[in-house]
């Protein structure tokens, strides 16, 4: 096995300063998806991508924060030493903290007036917000602790835990980067035998266990430090697109029973052998149909696919630029035409216009963030590479 000093930097990665437009693309639709899964869960989802296979943008956002953040510090380890690589993903985990901390109080705030106004108690319910009204003081210590989390606000405790132990996961790819990512398996592996878990207040667990996602975050980040290159040839041949398309194809086929049971032609045994399909544990059915998704997207979405520089995608690029920002935006939106839509009980054109709303917003300050960073013509770049809600700014 190579030392990750010399698979420190990805194949065809960007030179310094540059920017992987595929990794903001992807990562801003992610953005999207996660957005009009959470203000329209009923209906837009049949707009995403959970609802024709197995995984769904938490799967793309996980993956990319892995391979995006290794990318960043993983070059600044090299350059700087283990030291002052570790201080500055300390200094982002806090940043990262601080903005959960954030959103929490603000979104409880946002909910609190929802149900007061309404008199309807089902935002609190459905929100997971009801022991706050009861006991305010105990859910914000909760809070700190990343024990209390309302409904739909899961990911940025999981990336405060994956990034805080990115110095030691950086380390160690730099002794066997190969070594590192099996121990990665296997701590998955005995999460699954042994059912580790991170307990929630007032009860139950985290809803993304960070046992078992870090081997997605920790698979990204072996990616982007040689490990895609060394698997290139497998990615490119014919078979495994065939078998990835196949996979996709079963998957969707599976997921279309869901809603429409008549359908369902599986054998007993088959239905008891693929459920349940987990998502807190990150189910390996869950994790290849990503895999699959990626194969798919590599071969027909190259690093210099003309796409790339179209009008039509830039919002999409931009949002994944400033991801940070646009995730905790889209917190606050999601609720909001949620909201909008359970007082008015519109149909079908009401839902797609909140949808289509939202994303507008979430464009347009995308824009203002760009517009803001790039016309500060004394203001320094921070950091070379992409940025995003685990990197840090470019």
């Amino acid at each position: 096995m190579a030392p990750a000093a010399a698979v420190s930097v990805p194949a065809a990665a960007p030179r310094a300063g540059e920017r992987e437009l595929r990794i903001d693309l992807f990562r801003g639709l992610a953005l999207w998806l996660i957005y009009i899964d959470h203000v329209s869960p009923d209906l837009l989802s049949w707009f995403t991508i959970r609802s024709y296979g197995f995984s769904d943008a938490a799967e793309i956002f996980i993956f990319i924060s892995g391979y995006t953040a290794a990318f960043v510090y993983g070059r600044a380890m090299l350059q700087s030493g283990f030291m002052v690589a570790a201080l500055r993903i300390l200094k982002r985990v806090w940043q990262i903290y601080v903005a959960h901390v954030f959103i929490v109080t603000i979104f409880l705030a946002e909910i609190s007036w929802a149900a007061t106004s309404t008199s309807n108690p089902f935002y609190s319910e459905e929100m997971r917000v009801v022991d706050f009204l009861k006991h305010p003081g105990v859910v914000l210590l909760q809070t700190l602790l990343l024990r209390f989390r309302p409904l739909n606000i899961d990911v940025l405790p999981l990336y405060v835990v994956l990034m805080f132990f990115l110095p030691v996961i950086l380390w160690l790819m730099k002794w066997r980067a190969d070594v590192t990512m099996a121990l990665s398996v296997l701590l998955y592996t005995i999460t699954w035998y042994f059912d580790l878990y991170l307990s929630a207040y007032p009860e139950g667990y985290w809803a993304f266990n960070p046992f078992a996602w870090q081997m997605l975050f920790v698979f990204g980040a072996w990616c982007a430090l040689g490990g895609a290159k060394r698997i290139a040839p497998l990615l490119s041949s014919g078979g495994t697109l065939g078998v990835a398309i196949g996979y996709l194809c079963a998957a969707f086929y599976v997921t279309l029973t869901w809603s429409f049971p008549q359908l369902n032609l599986m054998p007993q045994r088959l239905e008891q052998f693929i459920y349940p399909i987990d998502k807190t544990d990150l189910d390996v059915l869950r994790f290849v149909h990503f895999l699959a998704l990626a194969v798919v997207t590599v071969r027909f979405v190259p690093g210099n696919w003309p796409g790339l520089k179209s009008p039509w995608l830039r919002p999409l690029i931009l949002c994944g630029q400033f991801s940070l920002e646009i995730f905790c935006l889209g917190v606050f939106l999601a609720f909001a035409g949620y909201f909008v839509l359970a007082e008015s009980s519109g149909g079908l054109g009401e839902h797609v216009l909140v949808g289509i709303c939202g994303i507008l917003i979430m464009s347009a300050v995308a824009w203002l963030c760009s517009w803001y960073k790039y016309t500060d013509a004394n203001k320094p770049p921070r950091m070379g590479g992409n940025a995003d809600i685990v990197g840090g700014g470019r």
